[in-house]
């Protein structure tokens, strides 16, 4: 038996999380769904920050508490949404945009660099009660990508626009255009210099709109592989019984070639369905399309009858593992069943249900 169906069974029955290893594969236990009423429909919302490998030892108690607070401040926007009777696709864009305004997170403000020294950002929006969805990849100059894959959902014909294209789509729809300096933060591009020099790559120019480098460079606020799947996503219910997910990334650091992972992809790393469930992703993007995650799990719910929490585990902590992919996702269903699972050391995540309180975690020993 794998440690991810260990973990299962182990927590049907105790309703706890823990980290049981597979060989020297650290493999953390998916946390048990919690589920809603479904009478009245209590909203209720999920969210992540990306997985990797996160762990106590390497975080200071500084990032960790900024952390926190960071994921508390953007699921709280979300809540605040759905208690004044928003839509679940609303909640999902106003907890993104916070999150793509923060450096702390691979996404917007926070992305990291390209190889070629560039921010190249890629978003996804699903509407599960009209099944419509929109997404970008390769954009440049938007403020906020999650915004412009909902307006490619509501205000275009298409489904996803890519690069250039999509910038002057977003700019036409009067969304907020940046320089795209904006992008830049020391501690991403202090990170990439790291990495091309250890792999023996060219170093790109340090963009000219760039603030000047700081003496001594910058240290790093956590390990290197922290955000190596750097996402933040969201996936909401509101008080319809609506669900919605939304999803937007920097993508990997040292990128080449244009290469855009699951992200926007329609079913890999984004999906939502009112006949199934909705799910948000954060992983090796290659692995994540070619097992079509977001989709895969849904199909579960809906044509083999699982529950959210098991379908979760079985592409999460046994698919994904047998092709050695890694990361996580973040799932709710119509009938208020929430869950996350991941088979890496952390993911940064928070959920809430309608009338509780917010959830934290950040290491894989969390409840």
């Amino acid at each position: 038996m794998r440690g991810g169906s260990l973990a299962a069974v182990v927590l049907a029955f105790v309703g706890l999380s823990g980290s049981f290893a597979v060989g020297t594969r650290p493999v953390m236990a998916a946390e048990d769904s919690q589920t809603v009423a479904a009478s009245g429909h209590k909203w209720a919302v999920v969210l992540h920050g990306g997985a990797g490998v996160i762990e106590r030892k390497s975080m200071s108690a500084e990032t960790d508490a900024a952390y926190r607070t960071a994921l508390k401040r953007s699921i709280q926007a979300a809540a605040d949404v759905l208690q004044k009777g928003g839509s679940s696709m609303d909640a999902v864009e106003a907890a993104i945009k916070l999150m793509e305004d923060d450096p702390l997170f691979n996404a917007g403000k926070g992305a990291v660099f390209t190889a070629e020294g560039k921010n190249e950002l890629d978003s996804a929006v699903m509407d599960g009660s009209t099944m419509k969805a929109g997404a970008v990849a390769g954009v440049t100059r938007t403020r906020h990508p999650i915004s412009l894959a909902r307006t490619v959902m509501e205000k275009s014909p298409h489904v996803m626009l890519i690069g250039t294209g999509a910038d002057q789509f977003a700019a036409s729809a009067g969304l907020e255009q940046v320089d795209p300096s904006y992008f830049f933060t020391e501690r991403r591009w202090q990170s990439l210099i790291r990495q091309l020099k250890k792999e023996g790559a060219p170093l790109p120019r340090r963009p000219a709109s760039a603030p000047p480098a700081p003496a001594g460079g910058m240290a790093e606020i956590e390990p290197p592989d922290a955000h190596k799947y750097g996402t933040v996503g969201v996936v909401a219910l509101d008080k319809n019984g609506n669900v919605a997910a939304g999803t937007s990334t920097g993508g990997t650091q040292a990128k080449r070639w244009g290469r855009v992972g699951d992200s926007p992809i329609i079913g890999a790393g984004t999906y939502a369905s009112n006949q199934s469930c909705a799910v948000s992703a954060t992983g090796t993007g290659e692995y994540f399309i070619r097992l079509t995650v977001a989709r895969t799990i849904c199909s579960l719910v809906q044509y083999k009858g699982m529950k959210l929490q098991a379908a979760v585990d079985e592409v999460v902590q046994k698919e994904l593992g047998v092709i050695h992919g890694d990361g996580g996702v973040i799932a709710i269903a119509p009938d208020g069943q929430l869950a996350w699972s991941f088979n890496t050391p952390g993911m940064y995540r928070a959920r809430i249900v309608e009338g509780g309180d917010v959830q934290v975690g950040i290491y894989g020993d969390e409840k």
